[in-house]
C-alpha cells in the first residue's frame, strides 16, 4: 500500500499546543467521549471531564482505588464506570459498576466541591458469575432507560447486564466463546454491538477468533465468523455497521455473514478507529521504532493524513476532531480541512480525478461537484483533449450555465462535440429555445438526416417534451425540412403551424382542408379563423362546407335543440375571413340561415346579409386588379380592337351588375319582411341599421316598409311627397290615415298642406282629400281655406261644395245650441222664482194623508218644504230630511263631489283636451259643470282651491 498517494487533508488544531490539564495527576487508564465532553478515568479512582480544547471542567472521585473502564452515554447524560473500590469482605470482589447522573450534582466535603449523583452501584461478579480479569467493556443504549452492558473477561466469557440499571430491574446472562487451552488466546480483546432494525447482535473478538452472538432471541446463539483475531485496542466499527480488526499484516472488515474486504497495511497496529468514513490507525514501525498516525480514505485509495507521533495511549473523536492522548499526557488534536482547501490543493497539482472522487464520496452538493468537473473540463480543453473535456462538461448539465460550454465549441471543427452536448441537454429537459435552434442547425449543417429523424421522430413518445416545439418547427421550416416541421407540429398538436406550412410553403390547400376536417370542432374553428382568408381565396366552396359543418354539425343542431346551438361556433366569429370576398360571405350566411332558424347570432347574421343585399356593388379587389392588368396588356398589344369592343363589354357588364343588384334588393326586401313578421314581436335585425342601409343605398321599398312598421307615418308620406307620387300618396293616406284601424288621421292635414303648397294643378286630389277631412272632421273650414289659398292654381270651385256643406252644418248646430240655451234659461228662471218664493212667502201644507203609510195624518206630524208630510212614527229617528227626496239629493251631491275631485286631476284634464277633436268643447264642458267656475284663496300661501256652490239642507 505504499503506492497510495499521501495528502494533507487534515491539520493540527490549537497550534499543536494541546495537552492533558495539570489537574489530572493520576495515570490515565481509560477515556470516553460524547455530548461535547471528554471523560478521563485515572488509576487513582478519579474521573475528570474536559471541555473543548481539553480544558478542565471538573473532576470527582468515582472509585476509591482505580477506574478500569468508563463510557459516556449519548442519549442521556449518564456516565457508566467500572473500577475497584475497597474490598468489604473476602467473598465480595472489589470491582463494581457505577452509574452517575451528570445532570445532578451532590455537594462533597470540602470547600466548593461537588460530584455527580451516583444513581446505582452494581457488583459485576457474583456467585453465578465468578470473578475474572476484565479485558473489555461496552454499553449499548437501547430504548431508554434500558441499557445493555457487556463485560469481556480474560477467560473467554462475556457477562451481560440488561435492564433499567438505575432501578436495578435487570437480568444477567453469560456468553461464552470457544474455550482455548492457552488462557491468553481466549481473552476478550474487543466488543462491538450491531443494531439493524430489530436485530441485535454482538461482535466478540479474541486473539484467535471473531464470533457473532445474536441477542434478539430468548437464548443467544453464537456463530464463529473467522479463526483469526487481534489484540486489545485494535477493534472498531464503521458507519456501515462493519467490524474492523487490525493485525500486523492487514486490516480486516467483517459483515454478519463473514469476512469482507481486506486492506494490506503493514505494521503493528496499536490503535484503530473510524471517523467520518476515514479509517484511523496508529501503526508501529518495527524497523525504526516510530509510531505513525495514518488517516486512510479507503474509497479513493489515498492517505488523507500521515504524521509521526509519540506513544499513543488513547484515541477519541469529539467536536468534529480526532484527539490523540499520548502516554506522557501530551495530546494532539487533528481536524479535517474544509472541502475548498482540499480541492485547491488538488487543483494546484492537477489531480482533478482525485478531486472528483473526493466530492462524490463525501456527498458534497451537486454544485460543488459540477464546479470540480468544470475545472477538469477546462484543464482537458486547454490540452486540446476536446472529447474528454466534453465528457466532463456533460456531467455538469443542470448546474453549469450551458452557454459557458457552447461558446467553447462553436468552431466548425468541434461541431460534433457541440451536437453531443446539446443532445444531452435536451435529454435532461434543460434546453431552451436557443439550444433547440442551435442543435437543429448543427444537424442541418452536418446534413445528418438520420439524427434529425431520431431527434424529431423519437419513438419513445417524449419528443414533444425534449425541446421547444415552436423553435424546432421554425428552424426546420427555415432549412426547408418541411416534412420534419410538419411532423413535429402534428405530433405536438400545433395545428396552426401545420397549416401554415401546408398553405404558405407548400400550397397544398386540399390537404389543409382535409386536415382541418379531421380536427376537433373547437380546434378546427381556431385554425379556420387563422387561415380562412387563404382558404377562401383558393377553395371557397370547400371552405364554406367546412364552416357549415362547424357551425351546424351537419344538422345535428336541429335535433338537439337551442341549447346545443348556443354551444357551437357562431358564423359571426368567421366574418373577418371574408373581408375581401363578400360574395362567398353572402353564400355562407344564406346557407347557414336556411339550416339554423333560431341561431343566437340571428340578429348579427341578418344585419350582415342586409348590408350585402343592399350594397350598390360587391367589390373584389383581386379580380378588379387582375382585370385592370389584363386590360392594359390588351390595349398595349391591340389598341384598335380594345377600343371597338370596350363599349360593348362595358354595357354587358353594367346590365349584368344591375340584374344582380335587383336580385339582391329583392332578397333584402324579403329579409326585411320575414325578419319582422308582426308588430308585437321584436325584429330579427337592427332596425336603425336597416334604415341607414336603405337610406345610403336608396332602397325606397325597404325604407317605406321600415317606416310603416315603426309607425313613422309622416316619414312614409314624406317619401311619396318627395317623389311627387300623388296616386301612391293618396293610397298611403287611405291605408294609414284611418283612425278606425289604428291610423293617424292627421296625415290628411299634412296632405292638404302639401297640395296647398304644391303650386300646380291638383283639384282632383284636393277634392278627395277634403272628402276624408270632412268625414272625420279633422280641420276647421277656416284652416282649410287658409291652407289651400297658398296654391294659386286652385279655384274656389274646388271647395265650393265643401264650404256650402260646412256652412249648412254650422247653421244647424247654431240653431240647436240656441234652442238649448232658451230651454236652460227658462228652467233657470223657474228655479230662481221657486227659491225666492220659499224665502219670502209662507207654505200651506194641505196633505191629509201620510206619504209613507197613506193613512190619515194625526198629530204628531212632520211637514217638509218639498210638500211631503209624514207621521212622526213613520220617520223614526230621521226627522231632518225627506225620505222621498233624500236619494235624489244624495245623488246630486255625490255627482258634485266627484266633479270637484276630478277638477284636481290635471293629467286627466289635459289628456281629454289632447285626445278630443275639439279641445275647446272639453274646456266649455268643465265650465258648464261648474268645476273650474270659482276659485277661492285658502291659507297664507294663497293657494287656489276649486269649489262649487255650498248647498244647504231642506
Amino acid at each position: 500500500m505504499y503506492q497510495w498517494r499521501k495528502f494533507e487533508f487534515f491539520e493540527e488544531k490549537y497550534a499543536g499546543k494541546c495537552s492533558v490539564p495539570e489537574e489530572i495527576t493520576g495515570q490515565i487508564d481509560c477515556c470516553s467521549s460524547g455530548r461535547g465532553k471528554i471523560v478521563v478515568g485515572c488509576d487513582d479512582g478519579t474521573v475528570s471531564l474536559l471541555d473543548r480544547g481539553l480544558k478542565f471542567n471538573y473532576g470527582f472521585q468515582a472509585h476509591s482505588s482505580s477506574v478500569l473502564f468508563l463510557q459516556q452515554l449519548k442519549q442521556r447524560n449518564f456516565l457508566v464506570t467500572v473500577g475497584e473500590d475497597e474490598q468489604i469482605s473476602p467473598q465480595q470482589s472489589a470491582v463494581c459498576l457505577k452509574v452517575f447522573d451528570l445532570d445532578k450534582m451532590q455537594p462533597e466535603e470540602g470547600p466548593s466541591t461537588s460530584s455527580p449523583d451516583c444513581i446505582q452501584i452494581l457488583r459485576i461478579f457474583t456467585n453465578q458469575f465468578p470473578e475474572a480479569k476484565i479485558t473489555s467493556f461496552l454499553v449499548l443504549e437501547e430504548a431508554p432507560p434500558i441499557l445493555l452492558i457487556a463485560v469481556g473477561l480474560d477467560n473467554g466469557c462475556i457477562y451481560c447486564i440488561q435492564g433499567d440499571i438505575a432501578r436495578e430491574r435487570i437480568k444477567r446472562f453469560k456468553l461464552q466463546v470457544e474455550n482455548h487451552l492457552d488462557k491468553s488466546q481466549s481473552s476478550i480483546t474487543g466488543l462491538a454491538f450491531r443494531v439493524d432494525g430489530q436485530a441485535l447482535q454482538l461482535f466478540v473478538v479474541t486473539p484467535t477468533s471473531v464470533s457473532l452472538f445474536s441477542l434478539q432471541t430468548q437464548t443467544p446463539t453464537r456463530q464463529t465468523i473467522d479463526q483469526i483475531g487481534c489484540d486489545v485496542n485494535t477493534v472498531a466499527m464503521s458507519d456501515r455497521l462493519e467490524l474492523i480488526i487490525g493485525r500486523p499484516e492487514a486490516i480486516y472488515f467483517y459483515e454478519v455473514d463473514g469476512r469482507g474486504p481486506c486492506w494490506a497495511f503493514e505494521g503493528e497496529k496499536r490503535l484503530l478507529g473510524w471517523f467520518r468514513g476515514y479509517l484511523l490507525c496508529v501503526v508501529a514501525d518495527q524497523r525504526n521504532g516510530k509510531n505513525t498516525f495514518n488517516v486512510y480514505d479507503l474509497k479513493n485509495r489515498l492517505i488523507a493524513h500521515s504524521i509521526i507521533v509519540k506513544e499513543v495511549s488513547h484515541m477519541l473523536c469529539e467536536w468534529g476532531n480526532i484527539i490523540l492522548i499520548m502516554a506522557d499526557k501530551s495530546a494532539l488534536c487533528i481536524g479535517e480541512k474544509d472541502m475548498e482547501s482540499k480541492l485547491d490543493m488538488l487543483f494546484r497539482k492537477n489531480l482533478y480525478t482525485v478531486a472528483i472522487n473526493i466530492v462524490q464520496t463525501q456527498q458534497a452538493d451537486a454544485a460543488a461537484t459540477a464546479e470540480v468537473l468544470r475545472k477538469y473540463g477546462d484543464h482537458l480543453y486547454s490540452k486540446q483533449d476536446y472529447d474528454e473535456a466534453m465528457a466532463q462538461y456533460i456531467h455538469t448539465i443542470g448546474h453549469l450555465e450551458p452557454s459557458y460550454v457552447i461558446q467553447k465549441f462553436l468552431d466548425a471543427q468541434r461541431i460534433y462535440n457541440l451536437t453531443n452536448y446539446l443532445e444531452r441537454l435536451h435529454e435532461k429537459g434543460l434546453a431552451s429555445k436557443d439550444h433547440t435552434t442551435l442543435l437543429l442547425n448543427c444537424y442541418t449543417k452536418l446534413k445528418d438526416v438520420d439524427k434529425l429523424n431520431v431527434f424529431i421522430k423519437s419513438e419513445e413518445g417524449i419528443g414533444e417534451h425534449k425541446f421547444d416545439v415552436e423553435t424546432a418547427i421554425r428552424v426546420c421550416r427555415a432549412a426547408n425540412y418541411h416534412e420534419h416541421a410538419m411532423y413535429v407540429a402534428k405530433k405536438a398538436g400545433k395545428h396552426e403551424w401545420y397549416l401554415k406550412i401546408l398553405l404558405e410553403d407548400l400550397d397544398r390547400y386540399d390537404e389543409a382542408l382535409q386536415y382541418i376536417s379531421s380536427l376537433e370542432p373547437s380546434q378546427a374553428g381556431v385554425t379556420v379563423k387563422e387561415y380562412g382568408k387563404i382558404l377562401i381565396e383558393h377553395k371557397p366552396v370547400e371552405t364554406i362546407e367546412i364552416l357549415l359543418r362547424l357551425c351546424t354539425e351537419e344538422g345535428e343542431s336541429s335535433k338537439r335543440g337551442t341549447s346545443y346551438v348556443s354551444m357551437l361556433p357562431s358564423p359571426v366569429d368567421f366574418l373577418n375571413i371574408f373581408i375581401h370576398y363578400p360574395q362567398s360571405l353572402m353564400d355562407f350566411l344564406e346557407k347557414y340561415a336556411n339550416v339554423v332558424k333560431d341561431s343566437p347570432a340571428q340578429v348579427e347574421i341578418h344585419n350582415t346579409l342586409l348590408e350585402l343585399y343592399l350594397s350598390g356593388d360587391l367589390n373584389f379587389p383581386s379580380i378588379s386588379l387582375m382585370s385592370i392588368g389584363e386590360t392594359d396588356i390588351i390595349q398595349s398589344e391591340r389598341p384598335s380592337k380594345a377600343q371597338s369592343n370596350g363599349k360593348v363589354i362595358a354595357e354587358h357588364e353594367d346590365a349584368s351588375m344591375e340584374k344582380d343588384r335587383q336580385a339582391r334588393l329583392q332578397k333584402g326586401l324579403h329579409l326585411l319582411k320575414s325578419g319582422w313578421p308582426n308588430d308585437q314581436e321584436q325584429p330579427f335585425y337592427d332596425v336603425d341599421l336597416a334604415v341607414i342601409l336603405c337610406e345610403m343605398n336608396g332602397f325606397k321599398e325597404g325604407i317605406l316598409f321600415l317606416y310603416e312598421k315603426m309607425k313613422l307615418y309622416k316619414e312614409v308620406i314624406a317619401c311619396y311627397m318627395q317623389a311627387h307620387d300623388h296616386e301612391g300618396l293618396l293610397a298611403c293616406c287611405k291605408r294609414l290615415g284611418d283612425s278606425g284601424q289604428g291610423g293617424d288621421p292627421s296625415l290628411w292635414a299634412d296632405l292638404l298642406k302639401y297640395f296647398g303648397e304644391l303650386g300646380e294643378e291638383c283639384s282632383k286630389e284636393v277634392k278627395e282629400v277634403l272628402t276624408y277631412i270632412e268625414r272625420d272632421d279633422i280641420l276647421p273650414p277656416i284652416i282649410v281655406l287658409q291652407t289651400l289659398s297658398r296654391n294659386p292654381c286652385l279655384t274656389l270651385s274646388v271647395i265650393k261644395d265643401y264650404i256650402a256643406r260646412k256652412l249648412e252644418q254650422e247653421s244647424r248646430l247654431i240653431e240647436e245650441d240656441r234652442r238649448a240655451i232658451d230651454k236652460y234659461q227658462e228652467e233657470t228662471l223657474a228655479m230662481r222664482k221657486e227659491t225666492q218664493d220659499l224665502r219670502t212667502n209662507a207654505r200651506i201644507f194641505q196633505l191629509s194623508k201620510c206619504t209613507a203609510c197613506t193613512f190619515t195624518l194625526d198629530l204628531p206630524a212632520v211637514h217638509f218644504m218639498c210638500m211631503h208630510s209624514f207621521h212622526q212614527r213613520c220617520l223614526g229617528d230621521n226627522e231632518k230630511e225627506c225620505p222621498e227626496c233624500a236619494p235624489e239629493y244624495r245623488s246630486v251631491m255625490e255627482t258634485k263631489r266627484s266633479l270637484e275631485r276630478n277638477s284636481k286631476d290635471q293629467d286627466q284634464f289635459f289628456q281629454l283636451v289632447k285626445s278630443s277633436k275639439d279641445g275647446f268643447s272639453v274646456i266649455a264642458e268643465y265650465f258648464g259643470k261648474g268645476i273650474i267656475s270659482k276659485t277661492t284663496t285658502s291659507g297664507p300661501t294663497g293657494a287656489l282651491r276649486s269649489s262649487g256652490p255650498s248647498g244647504s239642507g231642506f
